[in-house]
């Protein structure tokens, strides 16, 4: 064939232009600022500033946000044409959880850190953004900069997750941590948490436990697909923890963090679940976690253990994971992908573990022989008795540690022995989750 016989190669097609998503922030505080700070400074492509929302708008305005971004302080005016994504980062329920639903109801896309409205509503949320043809993304909501619903929705998309636990609360974490490293007190640690800014003036969604327990609930939607109220998960605040309690979990080879942790279970309808205080092995990834940070472990039937770790809380981690957020709608291309149906569960914290059992008594004789028949009666052996010397007679702690029991004869033993007169402090008791231990076996 000559070559003037040939067709002429087709060109290759013109390069569409990228479109920019437009993107508006409603609450301009910490938060909100470093997600304004980030995309100024990153300038990806892809997205472009348009608006910023807050009560009180004149009092936020700041030199830096370009001339060309709208303000205002009526939620309204970021649901016109011309914003695509809504930044939600007013915190609480209300009224963010109507303004998200709002946005999405006007075909918009919505980007959120809140925790307690992806807790509560997170299953209408998305399901109001199915049918608008738009996305909500959450993972601001859990674990700070740890990018751990991503990874589940993606990287471990090819398994079957069984069970997820972790460290969700940096100041429960900062607290823990430091008076395990130098014998402070609850209260002065918590003192120091407040100056450091890792906790509020009123610390007890954190120290309660609220705060771990909606964001396990969002993890058990995502990681287990099990919808299950927050508010149905036990939780257990860790203001009983003293510092002596760190001086007897280490002669047991342990620590003592706030952990929160979901699990299936032989019922498809019913997940164990819970957060508290805990002893964890001192091989355990979660002890070596350390004032704010965050940690989190998924076991897969088949890929096994895969941990998650980063800074947890502050604004630019937060805004970094809001970021990669909206990067993503940006960048996704063709349908919306569904995540995998979550089904309606129950939650049951009832589990078996070994215990550890901390007394401070008016010392006197026959207090170890009165705790052993109560707990011979609940079939709960104990495996030992730890008692460290130099306390004063009339305030003296000790801890007895037991085989493996189940947390209900635990706490059905636990409420006879508060009967006793000799007690000076509350009896505090904790799991040994030996169990989170990768290959681990029970604390010794």
């Amino acid at each position: 064939m000559k070559s003037s016989d040939r067709s002429a190669a087709p060109s290759p097609p013109a390069a569409s232009p990228v479109r920019r998503l437009r993107v508006a922030i409603a609450g301009f505080g910490t938060v909100g600022q470093s997600v304004a700070r980030l995309m100024l400074d990153l300038a990806p492509g892809e997205l472009e500033l348009v608006a910023i929302c807050n009560r009180g708008i004149d009092r936020k305005r700041v030199d830096w946000v370009p001339a060309s971004v709208r303000w205002t302080d009526d939620i309204a005016d970021l649901l016109g044409e011309n914003v695509d994504v809504v930044v939600e980062l007013i915190g609480g329920r209300t009224p963010a959880e109507e303004w998200i639903r709002r946005a999405l109801e006007a075909g918009k896309s919505v980007v959120t850190a809140n925790k307690q409205v992806i807790a509560h509503a997170g299953p209408a949320l998305l399901e109001a953004a199915a049918r608008a043809g738009s996305r909500v993304r959450f993972e601001a909501a859990v674990a700070g900069g740890v990018p751990v619903v991503r990874a589940i929705e993606h990287g471990l998309a090819g398994d079957r997750l069984t069970r997820v636990a972790g460290i969700l609360n940096g100041t429960c974490n900062y607290i823990l941590s430091r008076m395990e490293r130098d014998g402070v007190g609850f209260r002065n640690a918590l003192a120091e948490a407040q100056a450091l800014g890792f906790a509020e003036a009123d610390p007890s969604q954190d120290i309660e436990g609220f705060d771990a327990q909606a964001k396990l609930a969002i993890l058990a939607h995502v990681a287990l697909h099990a919808h299950v109220a927050a508010a149905g998960i036990q939780s257990r605040r860790i203001d009983t923890i003293d510092a002596v309690d760190f001086q007897y979990a280490g002669q047991i080879g342990c620590t003592i963090r706030q952990i929160a942790w979901a699990e299936r279970t032989d019922d498809p309808g019913t997940i164990r679940a819970a957060v508290g205080p805990a002893l964890v092995p001192l091989g355990s990834p979660l002890a070596s976690v350390c004032g704010s940070e965050n940690l989190v472990m998924l076991r897969g039937q088949y890929g096994g253990e895969t941990t998650f770790g980063g800074l947890g809380a502050g604004g630019e981690p937060t805004a970094v994971a809001v970021m990669s957020d909206l990067l993503a709608i940006a960048r996704e291309a063709g349908p919306h992908v569904t995540r995998a149906a979550a089904v309606r569960a129950e939650v049951t914290s009832e589990f078996e573990s070994p215990f550890y059992i901390r007394f401070t008594v008016a010392d006197r004789p026959g207090i170890i022989a009165t705790l052993a028949a109560v707990f011979a009666r609940h079939a709960i052996n104990i495996d030992a008795v730890l008692q460290r010397p130099g306390f004063p007679e009339g305030r003296r702690p000790f801890v007895v540690s037991l085989d493996p029991a189940s947390s209900s004869a635990i706490d059905r033993a636990m409420r006879e022995i508060a009967a006793f007169d000799f007690h000076e402090v509350a009896p505090v008791a904790l799991p040994v989750l030996s169990s989170l231990v990768p290959g681990g076996g029970a604390a010794s």
